[in-house]
């Protein structure tokens, strides 16, 4: 484990799973640092120790400030703008819920998205009678018409590793953007990319625990969503009983049970990767993304049309089948459900020695 702060260079020793494996599935689960896993048994063992009362609930709560203050920085926005989820699907269900939508109204999304996503527009469908209607990915800002009321497609396509057109920025509906496969994997502008709300996962590209997440809401969509869901984290005043009022900022859509444990591990991860810059993170993760690409290309594998992101998928004549032959040789990816696609999630901890071990386990 590096000793002093961490840097570009030395990041990768952060993490055990790279000792043994080319771990190229961040865009799954991203590989967990020897201290995330310390810090969460340092805090189980606190309240093993000393119990669970003022103190242990007074240590959630500068641990939820802590985190909240970091996923900003990842997002580069204002902490007060961000809400600390499980996942990003529970962020996009908040906000598509609160919305209030009705039979009539429509919700534009693309043909290449997360179920995460999918399994709430189902939902509102099924029962609210609201309308879905898919457009591709690339031309998703061109569906938007007079009964549409809000877009809510991903940031970076999880199929393909496209990023979301530009032209999103100038539609006129609120734009709910899954960034799953964004934040943390490139840089994330949310005055650029123009969105009313971002949804994105903690345990993806910031390598924390699973059961951790974000979401931005912008100061103009926030007092349009309906709160559903009220409880002690999320209130102002919860000792006031059936009038104990929410927080005014995104505070409000708090998850009710973060755990210490979680809420630590998931701050241990993300330290690490701001120590080390995230300019510096996401360059090298673009450019080895590149490389693999190129490799692959040159494997004879055709590579699907993507962006400048961490994501390379690529055909396969039986994806399922090669993935796990893949994992029996120590290389970690995913084949996309339904289409003849394996995926390479590519991050700062890999290196040069992770695609040079997958090019030649595909030769």
């Amino acid at each position: 484990m590096p000793v002093g702060p961490v840097t570009i260079d030395t990041l990768r020793e952060l993490f055990p799973v790279c000792e043994r494996l080319a771990y190229l599935n961040a865009g799954t689960d991203g590989p967990l640092p020897a201290r995330a896993a310390q810090a969460g048994a340092g805090e189980l063992r606190r309240a093993a120790e000393r119990g669970r009362s003022r103190e242990h609930f007074e240590r959630r709560s500068e641990l939820s400030a802590a985190l909240r203050g970091s996923y900003a920085k990842a997002l580069g926005c204002d902490p007060a703008d961000v809400a600390l989820t499980t996942c990003t699907s529970e962020g996009l269900a908040i906000v598509l819920l609160g919305l209030d939508l009705r039979q009539g109204d429509e919700i534009v999304t693309s043909d290449e998205e997360h179920p995460g996503l999918l399994g709430t527009l189902g939902a509102l469908r099924e029962l609210r009678g609201v309308s879905i209607r898919q457009a591709p990915f690339d031309r998703v800002h061109e569906a938007v018409r007079s009964s549409t009321r809000v877009v809510a497609c991903s940031h970076v396509s999880f199929m393909t590793g496209r990023l979301a057109p530009a032209q999103l920025a100038d539609v006129e509906v609120p734009v709910l953007l899954d960034g799953a496969q964004g934040v943390g994997a490139i840089a994330c502008d949310l005055d650029e990319l123009g969105c009313d709300a971002y949804a994105g996962a903690g345990q993806k590209w910031l390598c924390g625990p699973d059961g951790t997440g974000m979401l931005y809401v912008s100061k103009r969509l926030l007092p349009q969503l309906l709160l559903f869901r009220r409880g002690y984290g999320n209130l102002v005043d919860p000792d006031a009983g059936i009038d104990a009022r929410p927080h005014e900022d995104a505070r409000r859509f708090d998850s009710p049970a973060l755990s210490a444990e979680t809420l630590a591990s998931a701050l241990a991860a993300i330290e690490p990767l701001e120590q080390a810059g995230w300019r510096a993170v996401h360059e090298r993760a673009r450019s080895l993304a590149s490389q693999l690409a190129e490799r692959l290309a040159s494997n004879g594998r055709a590579v699907t049309p993507r962006g400048p992101t961490t994501l390379v998928s690529f055909s396969s004549p039986d994806a399922p089948a090669e993935r796990d032959r893949l994992s029996e040789r120590g290389i970690v990816l995913r084949d996309i459900p339904g289409r003849p696609l394996l995926r390479a999630s590519v991050g700062a901890w890999n290196d040069e020695r992770d695609l040079e071990r997958l090019h030649h386990a595909l030769a």
